[in-house]
């Protein structure tokens, strides 16, 4: 393994805690990998990684020769992008994390044109709510819907998603329907909630220019997109959501639109990647093809002054 490689895996081996880890995300052996770090240790006259049953954890010595190969790694990448071949024709495996309706309604339906475009680009997938530590991970970029709340990523808007406040005919029928804003927080909202915060997300609205809250007071909260579309069409209670998601329950009367005179802000959608891989083609083209994607569904972007705080169900 050459010195670069080596700098790579170790740098890995940081971010992940872990030699097996590392090793898979690389697709080398496990034992490879021991070596070459044995081998690096050696070369350089110090211990870089104290080793435990549990974790790997770098020592003095190995954080600041991580925060040196980071740069180095970073400034080696700046100087392959810089290469017109490399930037008109970019290669390897893109690793991607997509909140699920992403991925099955908007970008795998049309990931065949992306292959087509840039043939040398593999791409692996994850899905689901779940927050992703893209560093631990080795995520390159993901979608996500809202305002980011890590200062660590970089952050491209993709698109503006309209939203709308709904429920189900059974529920209006029973707690009737409501014909001002002001009338939301007397009904049942259903909560949303991101993990790890117990706040439910609050129903919002523009009233004379204003951007207005009221509580989702209601008896059932969820932390999953498809729970919080679920719960509504059993007639739990409103929801507020983007359209794109309910078109078919719209149209087939399994949900209906409520105060439609009051626009809701637009829910923004982001791709978002760290800082060391903001140079990454592979990453660049992925964004810049998305972004037609979502431009197509959703139009312009809209006047960020419109953006809301981060909601979850998207």
């Amino acid at each position: 393994m050459d010195r670069l490689d080596a700098l790579h895996l170790f740098t890995r081996i940081v971010e992940l805690g872990s030699f097996t880890d590392a090793a898979n995300v690389l697709d080398i052996p496990r034992a490879t990998a021991t070596h070459a770090i044995k081998a690096l240790e050696k070369r350089l006259g110090a211990r870089l990684l104290d080793r435990t049953t549990r974790q790997v954890t770098p020592t003095l010595d190995g954080q600041a020769f991580y925060e040196r190969s980071k740069r180095i790694l970073a400034e080696l990448e700046d100087a392959e992008t810089s290469l017109s071949t490399q930037v008109a024709n970019p290669h390897g495996t893109l690793r991607l994390d997509l909140h699920g309706v992403h991925a099955t309604v908007i970008i795998l339906p049309r990931i065949v044109e992306f292959r087509d475009r840039y043939p040398r680009i593999d791409v692996v997938i994850s899905s689901g709510d779940r927050l992703v530590d893209l560093v631990k991970e080795g995520i390159d970029c993901v979608v996500r819907a809202g305002q980011p709340r890590d200062s660590s990523l970089v952050v491209r808007k993709l698109a503006d998603m309209p939203e709308i406040i709904c429920a189900s005919p059974e529920y209006l029928a029973r707690h009737g329907t409501p014909r001002h804003p002001s009338e939301l927080a007397r009904h049942q909202g259903i909560g949303f909630f991101s993990r790890g915060n117990d706040s439910r997300y609050p129903f919002t609205v523009f009233m004379d220019g204003e951007l207005v809250e009221f509580p989702a007071n209601g008896w059932l909260s969820v932390s999953d997109a498809e729970c919080y579309t679920s719960a509504a069409l059993s007639g739990c209670g409103l929801i507020q959501v983007p359209r794109f998601r309910l078109e078919e329950h719209l149209q087939a009367g399994r949900l209906v639109q409520v105060l439609p005179e009051w626009e809701c802000p637009a829910l923004p959608v982001s791709a978002l990647y760290p800082f060391h891989r903001q140079l990454s083609p592979r990453v660049r083209v992925f964004i810049d093809w998305a972004r037609g994607l979502y431009a197509e569904r959703f139009g312009p972007l809209a006047d960020p002054a419109h953006d809301r705080s981060a909601r979850g169900p998207a």
